[in-house]
């Protein structure tokens, strides 16, 4: 008797820590929801596993796979518990982090603060080295000024160091040499070298990347060390691997060395999931909206692949209205998912400013003590309170009953915080609350489509997180999306989406030079040698050839300009009509980014990539049973406030889990689940798929 092999899914989010366990046979779900251990979070995740093993009665030795997805890395820099860290550069840049970049998030804003660096002046060392643009030595390492830094930074308690050196990116031999020297003189201590973890030109970026791997390399260690103890000390001795930024997975030995690649870990997990849901039905254009406790995330899915950037700042601030801003927070070079993310979750805090505005986020509730309504001693009204005051949720039914709201306390935080102080009636200012939060989430949606030169008509739209379904179909409705999926279970749909997706390794190097004066062989040479790095890389993850697979993409500009975008190398050997492509398909990128392009300028490669992928074979999700009509499913009616009704409905409440394929539902309209709530607006309609999707459609006039 063949035994039935299972794969595990986490996502730690702010507020809840969500699991889903998957039949690789039959594509049957199990799921849980447990609240996040903020001062723990192995606490939450080793909770989440044990539950999902428990009510499934599933073997640890059944379990094939355990993929988490996390924010750690994130919130240590955030929270400003990263480890203690030097850093050591060529002589006279040792003022790199303090200097930064002369960008500010909002450019009125005087009394805006850089973040401080993370690695504080007095521990920043220059060593007498020199190379030039070409990796060519100026100036020889003086290696004995190496180990006197080395032996300051042991005095000091150092837990980490990060290396990055002029031109590294070009020839490696300093930082390795360097390298050697600090782990002789400090064998405990975690080294990153700029130019493993990131070999491109820009020290500054360079040098931030390394800095932000080797800040947090002790914490997340420490975090999935003890991860993976316990589940080997419980008996499963499964592949453990961690969500990347860029949607792919790796070991969690890989993420224990280079942890920098996981810092949008969790949020990339439901972009993923959002792609495989969409594309199961047949839609490869789409846009994920993300709304959980903390905060809302949207990103746009072009052809089946999410849109990847090099542009990102770890521990940016989020407001809600225009989201992350750049150079609030620490920058780094490596892929992480195009991402729009906004302070207004479920928990966000509304307030009333003194000029008497009414606003949303983005400070939280979190998960302790939570919104209003948690009764656990919340007192600021949240999108969840106004949510509940409005109808659209069952104070009796949140996580299946698990968590029982009380709609008396919301109702009074937004009365003495909102509606008393402006003069609204309670409806009126909860109203007012949801509002202004799906302007800001609206907002979102068009700097991830319409700012990148993308109509929003063109996509689908995918609706998940816990608070996600309650807030998708307006979204829609003000985008002018025609068509939404709500997936079952949306609540951890984040945590389906580290399942369903490959082993990746991106590998880069920078390649300054004009397209027209490229010969193909040293672009053929370059990309064969990065192909190798992740051909390695994979071998020893266990991957087969046969498995592998390689992307080729170059950073590419026009010449003179400061910023690329990416472009993809046609597979196969390189030629001059391949450099033509390039160049071609270059014109058109920027046309579509930017609204112009100039085909008279000419173009340079200034940076090579190569994506080795591992596939990891996707499990099929469960269909469901024929539909005998929605009738059927309806367990109940309620008011609720709808403004495009003028105020409250008598509304039909379903139940998700009575649905069957083909089962419609007319707006308005409240679907319920143990882990979200769909609300389905006057003027739209749902139908049911062969896996449970509700597909909403709206009606555009």
């Amino acid at each position: 008797m063949t035994t039935e092999m299972y794969r595990i899914g986490i996502d730690t989010g702010g507020t809840f820590t969500d699991g889903v366990l998957i039949n690789e046979t039959t594509g049957e779900i199990n799921i849980t929801k447990v609240p996040s251990t903020p001062d723990d979070p192995s606490r939450g995740f080793l909770n989440a596993a044990a539950r999902l093993l428990r009510e499934a009665s599933v073997e640890p030795k059944q379990v094939g796979y355990v993929v988490h997805g996390t924010t750690v890395a994130t919130n240590a820099i955030i929270e400003g518990k990263v480890a203690r860290t030097g850093f050591i550069t060529t002589e006279g840049f040792r003022d790199m982090l303090e200097i930064a970049r002369q960008i500010r998030p909002s450019l009125y804003d005087l009394q805006f603060e850089k973040p401080a660096p993370l690695v504080p002046r007095y521990l920043c060392f220059g060593v007498p080295e020199r190379l030039n643009a070409l990796g060519e030595v100026i100036t020889p390492l003086d290696e004995d000024a190496v180990r006197t830094v080395a032996r300051k930074l042991k005095s000091e308690g150092i837990e980490a160091v990060a290396v990055c050196l002029l031109h590294s990116y070009a020839n490696q031999d300093h930082e390795q040499r360097i390298g050697k020297i600090l782990r002789e003189e400090m064998p405990d201590v975690a080294i990153s070298l700029s130019s493993e973890i990131v070999p491109e030109f820009r020290e500054y970026f360079r040098a931030s990347t390394a800095v932000v791997n080797s800040s947090i390399r002790p914490v997340v260690d420490q975090y999935l060390g003890s991860i993976e103890k316990r589940l080997r000390a419980d008996g499963l001795e499964s592949e453990l691997l961690v969500m990347q930024s860029n949607g792919g997975v790796y070991t969690f030995e890989a993420a224990r060395e280079r942890p920098v690649y996981m810092v949008e870990s969790g949020p990339a997990a439901g972009v993923i999931a959002a792609s495989y849901v969409a594309e199961a039905i047949g839609y490869s254009n789409v846009l994920s909206f993300d709304m959980g406790g903390t905060t809302a995330k949207a990103a746009l899915i072009q052809d089946g692949e999410p849109k990847v950037t090099k542009d990102y700042e770890v521990g940016a601030t989020a407001g809600a209205d225009t989201g992350a801003g750049r150079g609030s927070g620490y920058p780094i070079r490596t892929p992480v998912i195009d991402l729009v993310e906004i302070g207004a979750g479920g928990g966000s805090i509304a307030w009333v400013d003194p000029g008497g505005v009414l606003r949303v986020g983005p400070n939280s509730a979190g998960a302790a003590p939570g919104p209003a309504c948690y009764g656990q001693g919340g007192t600021e009204p949240t999108i969840t309170d106004a949510n509940l005051a409005l109808g659209r949720l069952n104070p009796d039914y949140f996580l299946g009953g698990e968590v029982p709201l009380h709609k008396e306390l919301a109702e009074k935080a937004i009365m003495s915080r909102c509606a008393e102080p402006l003069g609204l009636s309670l409806l009126e200012a909860a109203n007012g609350i949801v509002e202004i939060a799906n302007s800001a989430m609206v907002n979102a949606l068009r700097l991830i489509s319409v700012q990148r030169g993308f109509d929003p008509r063109d996509f689908v739209l995918v609706g998940f997180g816990g608070a996600g379904p309650v807030h998708a179909t307006k979204l829609a409705i003000d985008t002018e999306v025609p068509l939404t999926i709500v997936p079952m279970s949306p609540g951890i749909t984040s945590a389906l989406g580290l399942l369903v997706t490959d082993l990746k390794h991106e590998n880069s190097r920078t390649r300054i030079n004009r397209v027209s004066n490229t010969v193909p062989s040293d672009i053929e040479t370059i990309l064969d040698e990065l192909e190798e790095l992740g051909r390695d890389a994979l071998a020893r993850e266990g991957v087969p050839a046969a498995e592998m697979s390689f992307e080729r993409h170059a950073d590419v500009r026009y010449v003179g300009q400061s910023y690329e975008l990416s472009v993809e190398i046609q597979a196969g050997t390189v030629t001059q009509v391949t450099l033509d492509g390039v160049s071609a398909d270059y014109h058109i990128a920027h046309e579509r980014a930017y609204g112009h392009n100039a085909p008279e300028e000419p173009v340079e490669f200034v940076n090579m990539r190569v994506t080795a992928r591992g596939e990891i074979a996707r499990p099929n999700l469960k269909e469901i049973a024929k539909g005998t009509g929605s009738d059927g499913a309806i367990k109940a009616t309620r008011d609720v406030y709808f403004a495009e009704s003028g105020g409250l409905v008598a509304t039909q409440v379903f139940d998700r889990y009575k649905l069957g394929e083909g089962d419609q539902i007319t707006g308005p309209a409240i679907v319920e689940e143990v882990d979200s709530t769909t609300v389905i607006h006057p003027g739209t309609s749902a139908t049911i798929d062969v896996v449970g999707n509700l597909l909403i459609r709206v009606n555009l006039v």
